[in-house]
């Protein structure tokens, strides 16, 4: 370079060499994206690369740098992620260390293992349903017609004893006047040597009628009037509603019919539905409370009176029968609500359930162990107490396990487990 063509000045000069050295930066750059990434410092020695992994795919290894098909790096994979944190090994996890930083990012929180009384609660959903022992039908026994009902429609109250309908039969009126003619043969026979047989025949005839349920009453206002009526009333048997009705004015009946269903709904039955685990707890007599929307604030209490000897296959439930009074006929056959079935009362201990990460085959915590280190847990649950959960095993009182973000924790323990059984294996480039 002659003298001529040298900067005239400092400043010239110095922006030449600012120049030429933003050249060698960007040639320096691009060739460290389009090559190996630049050797490790010195204090990475102690935790040296053991192998590198696809970015998409931790099953494909290589034992040197190289780039996918997408042209992304494969990632190092160092010896510290390959070493799992202290504690019991779980088949397809391992443990991790998140530091606070990222703890904090990621929204992860932890709360202690509990300790004290277990078991007082069974909560699950209930149905009210009509007590099935509460049910009448009602039957002539004899052939007929209806004449006249006094309850024509379904849902109405009728108390004991109150006319139902009035029916018509030829061999109700024949059977009176059989009766009828018995009374009076007894008593012509009065005082004589037949004056037993007058009694069986009047008797036989009083049986025919009974065996029919025609009331006493009738029997006695027969004998009284000494004509037969056309009809007979009949009446219901118990205090209830009517939930069935078939009959109507001018029907032939039969035998084989049945004209009404009367149910008592002062009592009626909330059935539960009672998960496998729970049954030991669940016993006959019982206590048990119902609450439902209707009622705000209100619970009604009853008592288990039946526990259905088979568990439904698709639900995995049983189904527990409460018997709850019902005098003013609040409870409706269908309502829907919460069921508690209170049982005696265990010390144990207790999880928040957040904390209890369930696959179906088993069921997962991680443990905090301070400074930042998670170990990966099995347990064994217990009664599920609504917001939390009984631990029977694989936890002490006082430990802290993770509630939120154990599905990232969960995600990281795997990635770990399974890049320690790659790196056991000998390293192949794809």
């Amino acid at each position: 370079m002659s003298a001529d063509s040298r900067p005239k000045s400092p400043f010239l000069r110095t922006a030449a060499l600012m120049l030429m050295a933003l050249a060698a930066g960007l040639w320096f750059g691009r060739r460290h994206r389009t090559g190996p990434p630049p050797a490790a410092p010195a204090a990475a020695v102690q935790d040296p690369i053991v192998f590198y992994r696809n970015p998409m795919d931790p099953k494909i290894t290589s034992p040197t740098f190289m780039k996918d098909e997408m042209g992304m790096d494969y990632l190092p994979v160092h010896a510290s992620e390959l070493k799992g944190e202290a504690g019991p090994a779980v088949p397809g996890l391992a443990g991790v260390r998140i530091d606070s930083d990222r703890q904090q990012l990621i929204g992860l929180t932890t709360a202690p293992v509990a300790s004290g009384p277990v078991g007082g609660e069974i909560r699950t959903t209930a149905r009210v349903a009509v007590d099935e022992t509460r049910i009448r039908h009602i039957h002539v026994k004899v052939d007929g017609y209806v004449e006249k009902l006094f309850v024509d429609f379904v849902g109405m109250p009728v108390a004991k004893g109150a006319p139902l309908f009035t029916f018509f039969s030829p061999d109700f009126v024949s059977a009176q006047e059989d009766y009828l003619l018995a009374v009076r043969t007894q008593k012509s026979l009065q005082g004589g040597p037949l004056q037993a047989s007058g009694g069986d025949l009047v008797a036989a005839s009083r049986r025919r009628m009974a065996l029919w349920d025609i009331p006493a009453g009738e029997l006695a206002r027969l004998e009284q009037s000494g004509a037969a009526r056309k009809s007979l009333t009949l009446f219901s048997p118990i205090n209830g509603v009517v939930t069935a009705k078939t009959a109507v004015e001018g029907m032939r009946l039969t035998p084989a019919d049945t004209p009404f269903e009367i149910t008592d709904l002062g009592q009626v039955w909330g059935v539960a539905d009672v998960y496998e685990p729970e049954l030991p707890r669940v016993q006959v007599g019982m206590p048990a409370e119902l609450a439902l929307d209707s009622f705000p604030g209100r619970t009604f209490h009853g008592r288990v009176a039946f526990i259905d000897p088979q568990v439904d296959p698709k639900s995995r439930t049983v189904k527990v029968r409460v018997q709850l009074p019902n005098p003013k006929g609040e409870l409706k056959p269908e309502m829907f609500g919460e069921m508690v079935l209170k049982s005696q009362t265990r010390q144990g201990l207790t999880v928040p359930v957040d904390a209890v990460l369930d696959s179906g085959a088993r069921k997962i915590v991680f443990v905090a162990l301070g400074d930042g280190r998670f170990e990966p847990r099995e347990v064994e649950t217990g009664s599920n107490l609504g917001e939390a959960v009984e631990i029977r095993s694989g936890l002490k009182a006082g430990e802290s396990v993770v509630t939120r973000a154990n599905f990232l924790v969960d995600s990281e323990s795997r990635l770990r487990a399974a890049l320690a059984q790659f790196a056991a294996k000998p390293q192949e480039k794809p």
